[in-house]
């Protein structure tokens, strides 16, 4: 090894000297099949993972497969209306109990051997059942639940560590702003049209950077607006002045801004025409009676990212977007989108959000193409790690006031998973 392989072997991950306002990143961490394994075992292992909402299982007998965290796993809800998590592996030889996406069943069989689980998890029948000893049966071979499994506002999370805390602590702060979104409907929400599902080669922190980045806006995302002023749309009537990265707790931030373009909840612009005037003064004459104009207000008017700590991202803005995304290597990552809108939306409103989706936030939309391409630059960028090994994220370090704009929610990130990385357990 190199000297200069061996200086950065052993430098920290994260550097901040307050007195300098400077906060730097390693980029090391970005491209490392060693810390990408510490991260499996000190984040991934350990902190609560999103796995899915409720609405993707509203009826008895419903099911998902999904792998989260490296870990296949079956999202069902009981024929007593129950929700559980279990491991995918059959407990006998090992194979996928559930092969299919998503359905419906009352059992799940094993193709194997045609081991057979009702959708509590408990085996209740195996061929030539007669050969094993009638002691091995006291509940050895049913499914696996996962260690931890609770919802918060419907949406479900996985924890793999027994001496987990408890999710609401665990969500902490960030508790707030899944209200705001969930409080959009007096009923309830629901994820819309599936599971879309894309990867690219960047390692997995940048797109967590990225999603509560405001810096990035303007300059990466140009032909977006562009496009919005081009075809007759508003930009810069937000509805409110607020500017404001905030500190969550345990890693998780938000970055709070007007918004300048129109909300399905409930904020129109001229595009929509008199009518959509209409439509939204209705929602927000309603969400005033809920909650009062202030809180109302909030809801219609403000625009929102939202990290979760380590891999959940909730943008309510133009439309909303729940994400989650995972390492498949140190430089390549995959991610899982789902478009989440009120149960009881009209269906005019609906056709404006779903467009609004497309439009910027899905695979296929302004702004997604535009992130994947930044990022897998970053990551070639850090081909060049012996000669310039430092990321900067001091941006508004050591402002009384910062902005959107500054990079204070990354490093409420930083410090979380730095603490996580360099911890002894």
């Amino acid at each position: 090894m190199s000297k200069i392989e061996s200086k950065q072997v052993n430098q920290p991950y994260v550097i901040e000297n307050k007195g300098k306002s400077l906060f730097q990143v390693n980029r090391r961490v970005f491209v490392d099949d060693q810390i990408l394994e510490r991260e499996t075992r000190k984040i991934f292992d350990t902190c609560w993972i999103y796995l899915g909402h409720e609405s993707e299982i509203p009826n008895p007998g419903d099911f998902l497969t999904r792998q989260v965290a490296g870990k296949e796993l079956i999202f069902v809800r009981s024929r007593e209306g129950d929700v559980h998590a279990f491991f995918n592996t059959c407990p006998h030889r090992g194979a996928m109990v559930c092969r299919e996406k998503q359905g419906n069943d009352k059992l799940f069989v094993c193709m194997y051997h045609a081991w057979s689980f009702d959708l509590a998890g408990k085996l209740v029948n195996r061929p030539e059942a007669k050969r094993y000893h009638a002691d091995n049966s006291d509940g050895v071979h049913n499914l696996v639940p996962v260690a931890n499994l609770d919802n918060y506002r419907g949406l479900y999370f996985v924890n793999y560590d027994v001496n987990a805390i408890d999710l609401p602590t665990y969500l902490g702060g960030a508790r707030e702003y899944i209200d705001l979104t969930i409080d959009q409907s007096e009923v309830g929400m629901e994820i819309v049209g599936g599971t879309q599902e894309y990867g690219f080669d960047a390692n997995w922190k940048l797109l967590v950077e990225n999603s509560i980045d405001g810096y990035h806006g303007m300059p990466t995302h140009t032909t977006y607006f562009d496009y919005i002023l081009a075809a007759g749309g508003q930009l810069g009537d937000t509805g409110t002045k607020i500017n404001k990265p905030r500190d969550l707790g345990n890693g998780h931030a938000a970055i709070e801004y007007g918004s300048p373009w129109g909300r399905p909840i409930a904020k129109p612009v001229a595009a929509w025409g008199e009518q959509g005037e209409k439509d939204c003064a209705e929602i927000r004459a309603k969400l005033t009676e809920r909650f009062g104009k202030e809180r109302a207000d909030r809801i219609a008017y403000n625009n929102f990212n939202l990290l979760i700590f380590p891999n959940l991202v909730i943008n309510n803005v133009m439309a909303i977007t729940i994400r989650t995304f995972y390492p498949q290597a140190a430089n390549k990552q995959h991610v899982k989108a789902w478009a989440l809108a009120p149960m009881d939306e009209s269906k005019v409103m609906r056709e404006r959000r779903l467009y609004n989706y497309l439009e910027f936030l899905g695979p296929g939309g302004f702004a997604t193409p535009d992130d994947c391409e930044a990022l897998k630059m970053c990551q070639q960028g850090y081909m060049n790690l012996k000669n310039v090994e430092w990321n900067d994220i001091s941006k508004g370090m050591g402002e009384n006031k910062q902005g959107n704009t500054d990079e204070k929610q990354m490093r409420v990130f930083w410090r979380e998973w730095d603490r996580r990385m360099q911890s002894a357990k």
